[in-house]
C-alpha cells in the first residue's frame, strides 16, 4: 500500500454505485430489496460468484449480515453509533465538499448512466479476484487472483509481475464501494490490511478523522486541514454534518452530561507526535463555543500557550511534545454553561531541564523568554542569548522550523494576564527561568587533593545569588557542601565535583518543576468554580502515549506503566464491563475473548516483587545501584511470563502494546530525586517570595513517610516519597476519577515518523492500531450491543409514546409494547433482566420520534398557554381599565371639587378687592365732587353777596384748594398729551409699513400688468396671423375658381366635342370648390370667435388681478388654465387647417388643375408659413 497499492477510485465512482445493491445470502437481504422496490422500483440485484470450497460465500453471508445491519440503522442518541446511516439516508455530495465533510457511503439515487451497472457479473467477477497479500518489506498490496489450484493460487501485482503462493498468505479485500468509510464496522471484511487501507485513502482525501465503533481514530495531518472554525462548530452543533470529528465526540460528551446528569471524560491518547495536544485544545475550543458566555471559556483557552511553554518541549519524534500528562476537568452550570475549570498535572520530566539529546530543546519557555523578553526586563535578569547558557546548548538545536519563539513569548505574556498573574508575579517567574539557566553555566573549581570542590564566584553565582534573593556565600555552602546528622552532632562534608553537579542539577530541576506546579495552581485558583459548582462537569486527558526508544529509562517506565493502567481501563469499559454486564442481565450472547493487560499490571504494581515496590526498596539502600537493582529484579521475576532479564542493567518488559527494553542506568536516582535539605534551607531563607513557597511545599510533601527502612545518608530525609510511588498514588486518583465518568475515547494516530504531510507508513500505523486495540473494540462493538436502558428509564422516557394508555403495566411490559409498536426486529435488542440491550443505531428512531412528539407538545402547549395568557391579559387589562376609571374619576371629582371652592375663594377675593378700589374710587369721587360743588357754590356766594368782607376772606380761604386743583388738571392734561404723543408715533410707524406695503404691491402689479400687456400682444399677433392666413386662403380660393371658369370657356371654344361634357365637369368642379370655401369660411369664423371668447376672458382675469372687479377666484391660477386651453386649441385649429391643406391639394389634383393651380397653391402657403413664422 505505501506505493505499489491499487489506484485509488475518485469519489464519483464510489456515489454512482446502484442503490439496490446488496450482498446475497444474508438473512435480510429478501426485507432490504422489498423496501428498496417499494421505494426506486424495479432494481437489479449483484450477485457474487464464490469458490467452490465455499468459505468465501460464508464470510460474505455474514459480513453481509452485519453489514445491511449497520446500514439500515441510525443513533443520534449513542456516542457509539457516530455516523452509521442508510444508502437511502445518507446526502451525496461532490469531490468539491471532500475537504469540508467525510466521504460519505453511496447514495441511493439512480445513476445517469444506468448501463455501466448493467454487467453486474463482470463487476462480481472483479470482486471476487481481488484480495491483499503482504510484501516482503511488511507492505500489504491489493493483487489480483488469476487462477486457483489447491492450496496455492497465481496473483498478478500491481506492477504485471506474477507470483504462486499459498491461498492462506492471502486476506480477503472489500469491494470499492466501502473505500472510504467513515466507520470501520461498516467494512464487510475487518482485517489489518483493509483497516490500513480505509485509514489511508481518508488520509489522502484529509479526512483525518474516522469512527471505530465507539473510538474516534485521528491521524495527525502535519498540516492545516479545513475541519475547523466556527461554522463547522456550528454544523455539528446542529446535527447537520455527522462526519466523525473531534467536535462530535465532544458534543455527544456534552449532550450526554446534561441528558444523564453523569460526569463525562474524553480520554485522548497516542504515542508522541500524534497530535494529542492539538485535538485536546479542538476539544476544548468547541466546549467553549457551545458552552461559552460567562467569558471564563477564554481564560480556559489561554492555558493552552502557558502549559505548552513550561511543559513542552522539541524531541526528536515531535517538535511540540507534551513532557507532561494533564486532566483539564471543565465544570458546567445547570444550563449547560461553562462555570470554572481545574487543571492536574502529573509526571513532569524534570531531567530535561538539565540534559538534552542531540537534536532536541529543552522546555519552550527558556528559548521564548531569551529571544522574546524586552530590554528592561533583559538587563534587570542579565539575560543572554540561548547559545550561551550550558543547559541550553547540550543538544545544539536553539530553534523550530516554522515558530518565532519572541512571538510566542508575546503570547505567554498575554496569556498570563488573562489567567490574573500579576505583573510582580510575572518577574519573580521569570526571574526563577533565569536562576535556571545561570545555575547551568555554575562552575566548580577543585580546592584540596580529595577532590573537593567549591564554585567559582564569578557573573553565572552572583546572578543565580541576586535572583533568589540570597548571598553568594549561601549559595556556595549550599552546592559544595552538605550538613549530616550524627547523633547529636552536625557534620559539614564537603561535595566532590560529580557531587556538587548532582545538587546543582537537581536544585535547577526543583526550582523548575515547583515553578510549574506553582502555575498550574495559580491557573487554577483563576479558574475556580466557587459557589457556582454543579457537579456536573466534563474531563479531558491529555497523556503521554506508549513509548518505545532505542534507549528506554525511568521516563519510558512510568509512562509505559501508565498506559497499561489506561489500557485496562479502556478494556474494562469496552471489552469486560459490557460482557459482564451481558452474563449477569441473562441476554443471548457469546463471549468474544480479548486480550487482558491485568498480569502486566501485576508484574509492575504486586507486592513485595512488583517492579515498582522492587524499585522504592533498591531506592532506600544506601549501597543500591542500578545493576544490583537489575539484578534484584532478575532474581525475583525470572519466572513471570512479562518479564524477561537482559544482560548488564537491561530487563524487558511484555506490555499489551509490545515489548519493551528498559536500560535501568539512572533509574534509582531518578526515583529518588533527592533534594538536599540544605537546598531547601537555602530556598527558604531567600528574599523572594517564590523560592520560599518552594521550600514549604517541599517540606510538606515529606511529611507522609514510605514505610520501610530510609535511606540514611544524603540528607533522604527532607523527600521520603519516591517518585514512582507519588505518580503510582496520582494515577490510581485519576482511574477512580476516570471511572466515575462516562468515557469517550480518541486514539491519536502518527502517519509517519518524518512529521511531513501525505506521508503514510503502514508498518507505523499498525503498530499504533494493536497498541491501542482498535481491531478489537470493532469487532466486539459489531457484535455486541453497545447501547443498553433499564426498563424503568425506557418506559419513562418512551412510554408516552404508546397509542393505548399503559399507566397501571409494569415497566417490562410497556418496554415491550413500544418495540413492538415501533416494529424493531428481534435481532436488533435483546431483553435483559434489569435492562434492554440495542444493537448500534437502534435507539436513535426512538429517539427520533419522542423529539418530535415533544415538539409537538410543547408547540401545542405553547399556543394553548398564548391563548389562556391573552384571555388572562384581556380580562386583567378590563379590569384595570375599569379600576383606572374609577379611580380617576374619583380623583378628577376631588380636584373639581378643590377648583370650585377655589374659584369661589377666588370670586369671593375679587369682590372684595373690587368692592373696596370701587369705594375708594366712589369716595374719591364724592371727596372731589364735593370739592368742585362746594368752590362753585362759595363763588355763586362771592358773587352774590353785598359783603365784600366775607367775600375776600372766602376768597382767600379757597385759594389753596384751587391752586391744587389746577395742579391736578394739568398733571392730568400732560400724561393726556404724552399719550397721544405716543399713539401719534405709532401710528406714523405704521403709515411707514403700509406704504412700503403699498409700494411692493404696485411693483407687483406693474410687472404683472407688463407680463399681461406682453401676453395680450403675443395673443393679438397669433390672432392676426390666423386672421391673415384665413383672408389669403380665402382670396387663393376665389382666384382659383376664377382660372377655372376662364379655363373652362377656353376649352369650349377650342373643342366643340366638349359640350356634352361641359355641364358635368361644372357641376363637378363647383361642388368641391363650394365645399372647401364653406369649410374655410367656418375656420374663419371659428377663430374669430375664438379670439374674442380669449381676449374677454384675458381681459376679465386682468380687472380681477387689478381689483376692479369682485370674484372669488385664483386670477393666476385660471391665467395658467387659460394660457394651457389656448395652447390646446391653437394646436387642434393647425392640425384642422393642415388636413384643409391636403383636401384641397387633393381636389386640385382629381380636376387636372393644372400648373397655375399649384403655383397658386404654394403662393399661399408659403405666405401662410411666413406669416406664422412672422
Amino acid at each position: 500500500m505505501s506505493g505499489t497499492v491499487r489506484v485509488q477510485p475518485s469519489i464519483q465512482s464510489i456515489k454512482s454505485l446502484p442503490g439496490d445493491f446488496r450482498f446475497m445470502g444474508s438473512p435480510g437481504s429478501d426485507r432490504l430489496q422489498t423496501n428498496e422496490k417499494s421505494r426506486l422500483g424495479s432494481g437489479k440485484t449483484i450477485t457474487l460468484s464464490v469458490p467452490e470450497n465455499g468459505k468465501l460465500r460464508d464470510g460474505i453471508d455474514e459480513a453481509a449480515e452485519s453489514y445491511e445491519g449497520d446500514f439500515d440503522q441510525a443513533n443520534d442518541d449513542s456516542p457509539y453509533s457516530g455516523n452509521l446511516a442508510s444508502t437511502e439516508e445518507r446526502p451525496s455530495i461532490g469531490e468539491e465538499d471532500v475537504d469540508a465533510v467525510a466521504l460519505p457511503l453511496p447514495s441511493s439515487s439512480k445513476p445517469p448512466a444506468e448501463n455501466r451497472w448493467g454487467d453486474t457479473s463482470s463487476y462480481a467477477g472483479k470482486k471476487k479476484v481481488q484480495s491483499w497479500f503482504q510484501l516482503p518489506n511488511g507492505d500489504w498490496e491489493l493483487v489480483k487472483i488469476l487462477s486457483t489450484s489447491g492450496s496455492e493460487s497465481l496473483i498478478s501485482l500491481s506492477e504485471g509481475k506474477v507470483l504462486k503462493v499459498k491461498a492462506d498468505c492471502l486476506v480477503q479485500a472489500n469491494p470499492e464501494i466501502l473505500d472510504g468509510v467513515d466507520d470501520l464496522m461498516q467494512l464487510s471484511y475487518l482485517n489489518e490490511p483493509s483497516v490500513l487501507y480505509n485509514l489511508q485513502y481518508r488520509y489522502n482525501q484529509d479526512m483525518i478523522y474516522t469512527k471505530a465503533g465507539p473510538i474516534l481514530v485521528a491521524i495527525n495531518p502535519f498540516k492545516k486541514v479545513p475541519l475547523y472554525g466556527n461554522n463547522y462548530v456550528e454544523a455539528y452543533r446542529r446535527k447537520s454534518i455527522e462526519s466523525p470529528h473531534v467536535y462530535a465526540i465532544t458534543d455527544t460528551a456534552i449532550r450526554e452530561m446534561i441528558r444523564d446528569e453523569v460526569n463525562q471524560s474524553i480520554i485522548i491518547s497516542g504515542e508522541s507526535g500524534a497530535g494529542k495536544t492539538e485535538t485536546a485544545k479542538i476539544a476544548m475550543q468547541y466546549l467553549a463555543a457551545l458552552g461559552g458566555g460567562s467569558g471564563i471559556e477564554y481564560e480556559i483557552l489561554k492555558t493552552n500557550p502557558i502549559l505548552e511553554a513550561f511543559g513542552n518541549a522539541k524531541t526528536s519524534r515531535n517538535d511540540n511534545s507534551s513532557r507532561f500528562g494533564k486532566l483539564i476537568e471543565i465544570q458546567f452550570s445547570e444550563t449547560g454553561k461553562i462555570s470554572g475549570a481545574r487543571i492536574q498535572t502529573f509526571l513532569l520530566e524534570k531531567s530535561r531541564v538539565v540534559q538534552c539529546a542531540d537534536g532536541e530543546r529543552s522546555y519552550h519557555i527558556f528559548y521564548q523568554l531569551c529571544a522574546g523578553a524586552p530590554h528592561a526586563l533583559r538587563e534587570k535578569l542579565n539575560l543572554r542569548t540561548a547559545d550561551e547558557y550550558k543547559y541550553l546548548r547540550q543538544s545544539s538545536c536553539f530553534s523550530i522550523a516554522g515558530v518565532d519563539d519572541a512571538e510566542e513569548f508575546c503570547v505567554v505574556m498575554e496569556a498570563l494576564d488573562v489567567v490574573h498573574v500579576s505583573k510582580e508575579d510575572q518577574e519573580s517567574v521569570f526571574a526563577m527561568l533565569a536562576a535556571v539557566l545561570w545555575l547551568g553555566n555554575t562552575s566548580f573549581t577543585v580546592i584540596d587533593n580529595e577532590n573537593h570542590v567549591e564554585a567559582v564566584e564569578d557573573e553565572s553565582l552572583s546572578t543565580v545569588a541576586k535572583l533568589l534573593g540570597c548571598s553568594t556565600g549561601e549559595l556556595n555552602l549550599a552546592l559544595s557542601t552538605r550538613k549530616m546528622r550524627v547523633g547529636n552532632d552536625t557534620i559539614i562534608q564537603k561535595l566532590t565535583l560529580s557531587q556538587a553537579t548532582d545538587t546543582r542539577d537537581a536544585l535547577a530541576k526543583s526550582i523548575y518543576a515547583s515553578l510549574f506546579d506553582w502555575l498550574v495552581e495559580q491557573i487554577n485558583k483563576s479558574l475556580a468554580v466557587g459557589k457556582r459548582r454543579t457537579g456536573r462537569s466534563i474531563s479531558i486527558l491529555d497523556i503521554y502515549g506508549f513509548e518505545s526508544f532505542d534507549r528506554n529509562s525511568f521516563e519510558q517506565f512510568c509512562i509505559n506503566y501508565a498506559n497499561e493502567r489506561l489500557q485496562q481501563h479502556f478494556n474494562r469499559h469496552l471489552f469486560k464491563l459490557e460482557q459482564e454486564e451481558y452474563v449477569q442481565d441473562g441476554i443471548d450472547w457469546a463471549r468474544v475473548d480479548f486480550e487482558d493487560n491485568q498480569d502486566c499490571l501485576n508484574l509492575f504494581e504486586k507486592k513485595p516483587l512488583g517492579l515498582l515496590s522492587l524499585l522504592d526498596e533498591e531506592s532506600t539502600f544506601p549501597n543500591g545501584t542500578d545493576l544490583t537493582f537489575a539484578n534484584k529484579l532478575k532474581q525475583h521475576l525470572h519466572s513471570n511470563s512479562y518479564f524477561r532479564g537482559d544482560r548488564g542493567k537491561a530487563f524487558t518488559v511484555n506490555h499489551y502494546a509490545g515489548e519493551v527494553t528498559y536500560d535501568t542506568t539512572g533509574f534509582l536516582e531518578k526515583n529518588r530525586d533527592l533534594l538536599h535539605l540544605d537546598s531547601i534551607q537555602l530556598l527558604s531563607q531567600c528574599s523572594c517570595p517564590l523560592p520560599q513557597i518552594f521550600a514549604s511545599n517541599m517540606l510538606n510533601q515529606s511529611e507522609k513517610p514510605v514505610a520501610g527502612p530510609l535511606f540514611k545518608a544524603g540528607g533522604a530525609e527532607s523527600q521520603k516519597l519516591s517518585v514512582a510511588t507519588k505518580f503510582k498514588s496520582q494515577l490510581f486518583q485519576l482511574m477512580q476519577r476516570l471511572e466515575s465518568t462516562t468515557p469517550h475515547f480518541i486514539r491519536c494516530i502518527k502517519p509517519n515518523s518524518l512529521q511531513s504531510p501525505g506521508v503514510y507508513e503502514q508498518g507505523l500505523v499498525l503498530q499504533q492500531l494493536r497498541c491501542c486495540g482498535v481491531l478489537e473494540v470493532v469487532r466486539i462493538s459489531r457484535s455486541g450491543f453497545p447501547t443498553r436502558m433499564s426498563h424503568q428509564k425506557f418506559a419513562r422516557r418512551y412510554g408516552f409514546l404508546l397509542l393505548e394508555s399503559a399507566a397501571s403495566q409494569d415497566p417490562l411490559s410497556v418496554s415491550v409494547a413500544i418495540l413492538h409498536q415501533f416494529n424493531i426486529l428481534p435481532e436488533m435488542y435483546q431483553v435483559g433482566y434489569t435492562k434492554l440491550f440495542f444493537r448500534t443505531g437502534q435507539i436513535g428512531v426512538l429517539e427520533d420520534t419522542r423529539n418530535r412528539t415533544l415538539h409537538g407538545i410543547l408547540r401545542v402547549q405553547s399556543v394553548f398557554r398564548g391563548h389562556r395568557a391573552r384571555v388572562y391579559i384581556k380580562e386583567l387589562r378590563k379590569g384595570i381599565t375599569t379600576l383606572q376609571s374609577f379611580i380617576i374619576g374619583e380623583k378628577v371629582r376631588k380636584e373639581y371639587a378643590v377648583l370650585v371652592r377655589r374659584h369661589r375663594a377666588a370670586v369671593s377675593i375679587q369682590k372684595r378687592v373690587k368692592s373696596k378700589r370701587e369705594m375708594n374710587r366712589y369716595q374719591k369721587l364724592c371727596d372731589a365732587s364735593v370739592a368742585i360743588q362746594s368752590v362753585v357754590r362759595g363763588w355763586l356766594v362771592r358773587r352774590c353777596s353785598s359783603d365784600i368782607g366775607f367775600l375776600r376772606s372766602g376768597f382767600k380761604g379757597a385759594e389753596p384748594e384751587e391752586v391744587l386743583v389746577k395742579a391736578s388738571f394739568l398733571a392730568e392734561l400732560q400724561r393726556r398729551v404724552l399719550k397721544a404723543e405716543a399713539a401719534l408715533r405709532e401710528k406714523e410707524e405704521e403709515n411707514d409699513i403700509l406704504k412700503q406695503r403699498l409700494q411692493q404691491y404696485e411693483s407687483r402689479w406693474f410687472e404683472y400688468e407688463v407680463k399681461m400687456k406682453s401676453m395680450e400682444e403675443v395673443w393679438q399677433k397669433q390672432m392676426r396671423s390666423l386672421q391673415s392666413s384665413l383672408s389669403i386662403a380665402r382670396k387663393s380660393l376665389a382666384v382659383d375658381g376664377s382660372s377655372r371658369n376662364s379655363d373652362a370657356s377656353v376649352n369650349d371654344d377650342q373643342d366643340p366635342t366638349s359640350l356634352e361634357a361641359g355641364p358635368l365637369t361644372e357641376s363637378n368642379g363647383t361642388r368641391p370648390m363650394s365645399a372647401g370655401l364653406s369649410v374655410i369660411s367656418r375656420l374663419a369664423e371659428e377663430l374669430e370667435q375664438r379670439s374674442q371668447v380669449f381676449g374677454d376672458d384675458a381681459k376679465f382675469l386682468v380687472e380681477v388681478k387689478s381689483g376692479q372687479v369682485d370674484a372669488s377666484l385664483n386670477p393666476d391660477r385660471e391665467l395658467r388654465r387659460l394660457k394651457q386651453m389656448f395652447e390646446a386649441w391653437k394646436k387642434d385649429y393647425g392640425m384642422r387647417l393642415r388636413e384643409t391643406k391636403v383636401i384641397l391639394n387633393k381636389l386640385g389634383n382629381d380636376q387636372g388643375g393644372g400648373a397655375a393651380i399649384d403655383k397658386v397653391k404654394k403662393k399661399w402657403w408659403g405666405r401662410r408659413n411666413s406669416s406664422r413664422i412672422n
